[in-house]
């Protein structure tokens, strides 16, 4: 069962929750926090580092941690219906820091939203909420059971559906990716599923010229995002 709230690590994590309405039930902090902090939250609990060393996630807290609810989802129809639309799809990313990378991309390329699967993938904690700084609260994450069927819905209101994979022969840089787009990006190490795969409508892939064999998906996602802001400028 998922517990009723998560872990906010760090001032400048803090404050995009802030800006963003995120409602903090408590702050521990090892010296009087940020003004803006002071403003908005009344419950503060000042405590020795070794308190905020056993609460934190990675080590990297900066002396003080919020306690916020567990993130809520948006859902399929918090979508906004524009004819210009990136919606970024991820099929079983596993890595909380490369989900809140992506997510931060996402929001600087003005995408709709993020979808990802309920099952065994990388969720919404205090760990992406770190490496989103704080693109969470900015842009729909939306969790579905079935990436398949999301692709669909997706599908029934105007969207193209494009698959980045290294199995075709199709640049990105060659692909027509103006208007309503789901970008598709693989996990880790497998890729995008051969279901996911074989329902999308064109796969393509980024060029790779030196000798490396691919890129972080983080980074790749990135690529890609701002390919179709481009084509769409």
């Amino acid at each position: 069962m998922q517990k009723a709230y998560e872990y906010i690590e760090g001032k400048r994590a803090i404050i995009e929750a802030l800006d963003a309405n995120c409602k903090i039930k408590r702050i521990f902090c090892m010296s009087k926090p940020d003004k803006k902090i002071l403003d908005i939250v009344k419950n503060i609990e000042y405590c020795d580092k070794q308190k905020l060393d056993s609460m934190s996630h990675h080590g990297s807290h900066q002396g003080i941690i919020a306690e916020v609810e567990s993130f809520r989802y948006a859902s399929m129809n918090d979508i906004p219906d524009n004819d210009r639309s990136l919606v970024v799809v991820l099929d079983h990313i596993v890595d909380a820091g490369n989900l809140g990378a992506i997510i931060r991309s996402a929001d600087a390329v003005g995408a709709d939203a993020v979808i990802i699967p309920k099952q065994r993938a990388a969720s919404i904690t205090a760990a992406t909420y770190k490496s989103s700084a704080g693109a969470v609260f900015n842009i729909p994450v939306i969790q579905v059971a079935n990436l398949n069927q999301a692709l669909e819905q997706l599908k029934s209101r105007g969207y193209w559906s494009y698959a980045a994979s290294e199995h075709t022969d199709t640049l990105i840089w060659d692909a027509d990716l103006k208007g309503k787009v789901a970008l598709i990006m693989g996990a880790e190490h497998d890729g995008v599923s051969p279901l996911v795969l074989k329902n999308s409508d064109f796969v393509v892939k980024l060029p790779i010229d030196g000798k490396v064999e691919s890129l972080n998906v983080a980074q790749a996602a990135t690529a890609c995002m701002y390919e179709w802001a481009r084509q769409n400028a």
